[in-house]
């Protein structure tokens, strides 16, 4: 099922045809870091995290902002093995960009240099608007969950790293081999789709009923986010019959 809703066409990404094309490519020693968010359903549903590997998220504190220290503590303590951060935008605004400086301080002392930091750049708190949706009935508040744009990929470049970016679906194979074969710290900035919903495996009727008002209440991306939601549920029950 996670694999047919990967294949949803979006635009211009669908953030979960990134971690589903991530997951074959982890090395066996990877520590990976996810921060909170939308990017927190994406890793744990198509990661297939294998013996060998680390993996941490913010689960009791679920409090933004925590992938990109929490890769630089793992690099201090294991300096020989590749790291991956995970991260939204709305957290990278806030504090993953500022933590990038020490990045670019350190970096060079580890004896295996790798450390990939994937911003997931949907312009939105995607995590809220969607809580705002299905749980209250109300539409994405565009004041409050709207994001500036930033180029995290030149900001990268700025810093010595290695700067990539995914804009489209036929990039994001390429870019993710070309980030693991890197000799220094890669940051990509991948242009995702803010209104692919994180499906639960089961919708309940007071979800669907929530989710269906805030469309009528005037949600700004509501036509585009119910015929994606409808493209999910349609390949997840094909991929079921077959």
């Amino acid at each position: 099922m996670t694999e047919a809703r990967a294949a949803t066409d979006a635009s211009p990404i669908n953030p979960q045809r990134v971690f589903q094309s991530l997951s074959p490519r982890l090395p066996g020693d990877v520590m990976l870091a996810c921060d909170v968010g939308s990017a927190t359903n994406w890793y744990a549903r198509h990661l297939k995290i294998r013996h060998g590997m680390l993996g941490s998220v913010s689960g009791g504190l679920a409090s933004m902002g925590n992938a990109v220290p929490y890769l630089l503590a793992a690099k201090f303590a294991h300096p020989e093995r590749p790291a991956v951060a995970l991260v939204g935008d709305g957290a990278m605004q806030m504090l993953g960009n500022n933590a990038l400086i020490t990045l670019a301080k350190y970096w060079r002392e580890w004896k295996d240099p790798r450390c990939i930091i994937l911003v997931l750049n949907n312009h939105d708190l995607s995590q809220v608007t969607w809580e705002q949706r299905v749980m209250e009935g109300d539409p994405k508040f565009d004041t409050s969950q709207d994001l500036p744009e930033f180029h995290y990929d030149q900001y990268a470049e700025l810093l010595g790293f290695k700067g990539l970016r995914m804009e489209h679906e036929d990039d994001v194979d390429r870019i993710w081999d070309e980030a693991m074969a890197a000799d220094r710290p890669v940051v990509i900035n991948a242009y995702t789709d803010p209104d692919i919903a994180p499906l639960p495996p089961h919708i309940e009727f007071d979800q669907a009923k929530s989710y269906l008002a805030s469309i009528v209440k005037g949600d700004s991306s509501g036509v585009h986010s119910a015929k994606l939601s409808a493209k999910q549920m349609g390949r997840s029950l094909f991929k079921r019959k077959h």
